[in-house]
């Protein structure tokens, strides 16, 4: 049995407790009992039916939220798996690159501000996620890497990180459409770029142009259309 059911029951059953002492209470008294009630009431004062309902309603109230706490974070993965993808196959990758600029170099405590700044959370691998929102627990939507190895941020040397660029990068299949993906990824790494003074590249590394922009979205509807198509099957012969 739940909890929730005995919190009801357990209401029920006080409800009637209650309006039991209501009827008894409300009875004709005997000669003297009107005056021990009076004393008795000078040092104790029973709650009135609508204030017991109310602190009922408060309790029900209490425990609903508390299981309602307990369901989200059942669903919320730990930080340290927060941005785990749900299936380790994937068949496509996009990547950009953020790079710094001619004689620059990226510093740590700049990514890490910019990439809160941008909505990305530190998790799974030691790298930065885009998640779903309210839906973690279905992995990232992109992610965000050192391009030195190993890749990761160590948070615990990141007052002395440096790096020449980091790395978007959207595995499909996502836990949203595709294209959805890269025009969340996209701005995102607009946005970092702005923050950090950098310059947004694409896979070739090559400055990310309009019409390379317009051939990945291409790319990315026919890869959609195609996963909703319902496969190909061979004509039956007789």
């Amino acid at each position: 049995m739940s909890d929730m059911t005995m919190l009801r029951i357990g209401i029920a059953v006080a409800g009637l407790i209650l309006l039991a002492a209501i009827f008894y209470f409300g009875r004709p008294r005997k000669p003297g009992q009107g005056k021990r009630l009076q004393r008795e009431s000078t040092s104790r004062q029973e709650p009135t039916l609508g204030e017991q309902m109310e602190a009922d309603a408060r309790a029900e109230s209490l425990a609903q939220s508390e299981l309602d706490l307990s369901s989200r974070a059942a669903e919320t993965p730990p930080a340290a798996e927060l941005g785990k993808r749900v299936s380790e196959e994937f068949d496509k990758i996009v990547t950009l690159y953020l790079a710094a600029r001619a004689g620059q170099k990226l510093h740590g405590p700049d990514i890490v501000v910019a990439a809160e700044k941008a909505g990305l959370v530190y998790g799974h691998m030691g790298v930065f996620h885009r998640l779903v929102e309210n839906r973690p627990e279905r992995g990232p939507v992109f992610s965000v890497a050192n391009i030195m190895k190993p890749g990761s941020f160590d948070m615990t040397q990141i007052q002395t990180l440096e790096t020449p660029a980091i790395a978007f990068f959207l595995t499909l299949p996502a836990p949203i459409p595709a294209l959805d993906a890269w025009e969340t990824m996209l701005p995102t790494a607009h946005r970092m770029a702005e923050l950090l003074d950098g310059v947004v590249l694409d896979e070739q590394r090559n400055a990310l142009g309009r019409q390379r922009i317009a051939h990945i979205r291409d790319e990315l509807r026919a890869y959609d259309r195609q996963r909703e198509a319902p496969p190909l099957t061979k004509a039956t012969r007789w």
